[in-house]
């Protein structure tokens, strides 16, 4: 089975598409730069595994339109898609422009939308699959400096509950995976004052790594997630308790 990995150039979505090219799965890398894409899926082939680069902006949907017609071309239809690709931004509230709230939610509810509505059709009627989107925990309990970036991802949460409700019945199962602070470059942007704070606010003492965001990807993705449904999991160092 293909899987299609979002924003795999690098961090979590490298390191996802690692763990489920070990599974045996055949990786779509997609990534907006092509040479990072490329990057993942050599290092996928070079460990034995099988993957194949593909660059777009999930957040158009011409582009993404295309890449879905060359993967299918090459690997046929994905039955697993991880909606991984985002960016983050820290800032205070009013220094948050409209164009810096449009692209962050352009990029991350967006294309999670534009992933998936291109990859269900096949799915539905094969009878079966899973899409898995990466959210966070700051879409659960919101984070000071990054309110755009928290409400994107708290509309991923409701988007991936609201789609399971309407397409698990037909096989295809819908979930989300919501890290906490992961050592990524993404959190590496952050500043330094911030993650200090951060680290003395988690029960484990400190961030996690991109291969155990990838672990729990790689069970929702498994038959023994068969009970999974629109559910958030919460690999976040104790940050979130539900």
């Amino acid at each position: 089975m293909t899987a299609l990995v979002t924003g795999a150039g690098s961090g979590i979505g490298r390191a996802i598409a690692a763990r489920l090219a070990r599974d045996g799965r055949a990786v779509a890398v997609n990534d907006l730069h092509l040479a990072a894409a490329e990057e993942t899926a050599r290092n996928i082939t070079g460990a034995g595994g099988r993957a194949q680069a593909f660059a777009a902006d999930v957040s158009d949907a011409g582009a993404v339109e295309a890449m879905l017609a060359d993967i299918r071309s090459a690997m046929g239809d994905p039955g697993i898609l991880v909606n991984n690709a985002g960016f983050g931004q820290q800032a205070d509230f009013m220094d948050i422009t409209p164009d810096d709230f449009d692209r962050m939610f352009a990029v991350h509810v967006r294309g999670t939308f534009l992933m998936m509505r291109a990859c269900l059709p096949a799915m539905l009627e094969a009878g079966q699959g899973s899409i898995v989107n990466i959210a966070s925990q700051l879409g659960q309990i919101g984070g000071i400096q990054l309110v755009h970036y928290a409400g994107a991802k708290a509309a991923i949460i409701g988007m991936t509950k609201s789609l399971a409700r309407e397409v698990s019945a037909r096989g295809v199962r819908v979930n989300a995976v919501a890290p906490g602070p992961v050592d990524t470059p993404l959190v590496a942007a952050l500043s330094e004052d911030w993650k200090a704070a951060k680290r003395a606010e988690l029960p484990l003492g400190r961030f996690g790594a991109p291969d155990e965001i990838g672990g729990a990807v790689s069970f929702l993705c498994s038959d023994d997630a068969a009970l999974f449904v629109g559910q958030t999991l919460g690999p976040n160092s104790g940050d979130v308790m539900l």
